[in-house]
C-alpha cells in the first residue's frame, strides 16, 4: 500500500472515531479518546502509549511523508515592516520551505533510525511500525529569500513535532507524542540564511529522531527481557 494512500486511510479512521459521539467529559484522566495512556517521558513534552502495545515485534519502520504547517500568523508577522513586494515572503516561499522541511525530516529520520538498528521500508508487514509525523507551529525567524536583505537574529526559530505510531497491518494506533523545540540561542546575533536555518532545523530533527530511536530500543529490549523471563523460569 502506498504511504499516501495509507495516510488517507488512517486519517479516515481517525475522523470516524471522532464522529462516534465521544466528548472530553467522558475521557478518564490521563487516557486519550482512543485508549492511549499518558506516561512520563523525560525528553518529550507529552507522550501517550497503548497499554497493551508490544513494541518488541517491530524491527522495521515505514515513515509517512511529514505534514508541515507554519504558525498561523507567521507570514503576516515576518512581512510586517518589509518594504517593497519583492522582499516579502510569498505563498510560493512558504511552499518551498515546507517542501524542504519535509525532505530534511525524511533524510534525518531515515539516517538516525537506520543507525539505531531499524530498517526503513515502504510496504506494511508483520514487523513494520508506521511513523506518521507532522511539523506544526513552524516559526522561521528570518526566512531566506532571493531578494531579502541580510537579517541578523539571536536564534533561527522554533517548531513542534507531532508524531503517531501505528501497527502497519491493522492500523491500530500504538503511541502519540508531541514536543516543542527552539533553535539554539546565540550570545550575539548571527546572519540568518538558508544555510544557518537548515543547520538549526537539522539539529532539532536529529534530537527528535534520536529520542524516538532510544525510546523504541529501550522498550523493545525491556519487553524482550520480560517475555523471555517465563521461559527461563520453566527451565529452572
Amino acid at each position: 500500500m502506498e504511504p499516501k494512500r495509507l495516510f488517507s486511510v488512517i486519517v479516515g479512521l481517525a475522523a470516524m472515531t471522532a464522529a462516534t459521539g465521544w466528548s472530553a467529559e467522558e475521557e478518564p484522566l490521563g487516557v486519550s479518546f482512543d485508549g492511549l495512556t499518558l506516561i512520563e517521558h523525560a525528553d518529550v513534552d507529552v507522550t501517550y502509549v497503548l497499554p497493551e502495545a508490544d513494541f518488541s515485534i517491530y524491527n522495521r519502520v515505514m515513515i509517512l511523508e511529514p505534514q508541515v504547517a507554519f504558525r498561523r500568523t507567521w507570514q503576516r508577522d515576518v512581512n510586517r515592516g518589509v518594504r517593497g513586494t519583492a522582499a516579502r515572503v510569498t505563498t510560493q516561499d512558504m511552499d518551498r520551505i515546507k517542501s524542504q522541511m519535509s525532505e530534511l525530516f525524511l533524510e534525518v529520520f531515515t539516517q538516525e533510525l537506520t543507525n539505531g538498528g531499524l530498517a526503513i521500508v515502504e510496504e506494511p508487514g508483520e514487523d513494520v511500525l508506521i511513523v506518521r509525523p507532522a511539523i506544526v507551529n513552524l516559526n522561521v525567524t528570518a526566512p531566506d529569500t532571493a531578494s531579502r536583505n541580510r537579517v541578523f537574529v539571536a536564534n533561527a526559530g522554533s517548531a513542534s513535532l507531532f508524531i503517531e505510531l501505528y501497527d502497519s497491518l491493522t492500523g491500530q494506533i500504538l503511541a502519540r507524542a508531541a514536543d516543542s523545540r527552539s533553535a539554539r540561542t546565540s550570545p550575539g546575533f548571527q546572519w540568518a540564511s538558508a544555510v544557518t536555518n537548515r543547520s538549526e532545523a537539522r539539529n532539532a530533527l536529529r534530537i527528535w529522531a534520536r529520542t524516538l530511536v532510544d525510546s523504541l530500543n529501550e522498550v523493545r529490549h525491556r519487553e524482550t527481557v520480560i517475555s523471555a523471563a517465563p521461559q527461563e523460569q520453566e527451565r529452572l
